[in-house]
């Protein structure tokens, strides 16, 4: 768990960095962000913001989708990162849960979560122990282990795309919009299950969320990203209580909850798009 009152080890670092998709179409534009050892840190912002393709960025999918990071650095544990390939980087500990939960549709829930396992070394008890693990956390899951995958629902479907990143005995998780077309009492178990998993296991988390609310609430600190760029930062609970998040982000004012055209409206007014 991370401990507000120590300086805390910085395990990703991104710095300033751009993003050009087809040599063209400029999509982040200096972004920097820190996510530290045991921490859960929000990537936040609307849809196209950019919050996808800072993930893709650290993880180096980019080139399958003709992106390229052309300028500034990304490293983890201070090594630089940007020329390892994906597989590499889930060796170090590094594995992103992708937007869509993407699993094996024809596959059971159980073979889907083995397949996590694919990279490790250290013997088929550890695999069994690291499952065993995943069906603690997710107890839906082993009832319905020999299901075939297609055919759960969309919360268990992303169950196992968390938990097949858990099997690879993972340091820090990129979670790509966990909430995205998820019941609000589904949303609130899988915030719930990443915090426990923060906590209890130690496993860092960068999050990418167009949920506002849930995710400032279950993180520690996060950064706001609007354009391609990051327009604030902080912890969690501060960013909570910002007026300008609280209006725009949560649709809460002094005065109560705001209606979405005032929202609207209010973007074009923001202090710092001014």
């Amino acid at each position: 768990m991370l401990d507000a009152g120590k300086t805390q080890e910085t395990l990703l670092e991104v710095n300033n960095i751009e993003v050009i998709y087809n040599h063209v179409i400029l999509v982040l534009k200096g972004v920097s962000l820190s996510v530290p050892k045991g921490g859960i840190t929000a990537l936040l912002g609307g849809n196209g913001a950019g919050k996808t393709t800072t993930l893709k960025a650290i993880s180096n999918l980019l080139r399958s989708e003709r992106g390229e990071v052309t300028k500034g650095s990304i490293s983890y544990r201070g090594d630089e990162i940007a020329d390892l390939n994906p597989a590499e980087l889930v060796n170090r500990g590094v594995i992103q849960v992708m937007e869509g939960r993407h699993c094996f549709e024809h596959l059971t829930v159980e073979e889907n979560l083995l397949t996590g396992a694919y990279t490790r070394k250290d013997g088929k008890a550890a695999t069994n122990a690291a499952l065993e693990l995943v069906y603690t956390y997710f107890p839906r899951l082993k009832e319905r282990r020999k299901s075939q995958a297609g055919y759960t629902s969309g919360g268990e479907q992303q169950m196992v795309a968390i938990g097949r990143a858990l099997m690879s005995k993972p340091e820090t998780i990129l979670l790509d919009e966990p909430s995205m077309g998820l019941a609000p009492q589904l949303v609130e178990e899988i915030f719930g299950i990443v915090k426990d998993l923060n906590e209890k296991e130690g496993v860092s988390f960068l999050l990418a969320e167009q949920n506002t609310n849930v995710a400032l609430r279950y993180s520690h600190y996060g950064y706001i990203l609007e354009s391609g760029r990051v327009v604030m930062d902080g912890p969690a609970n501060d960013l909570r209580e910002n007026p300008d998040v609280k209006e725009f982000y949560l649709g809460m004012s002094e005065e109560g909850r705001k209606s979405f055209r005032d929202v609207r409206s209010y973007r074009r007014r923001k202090r710092w798009l001014s």
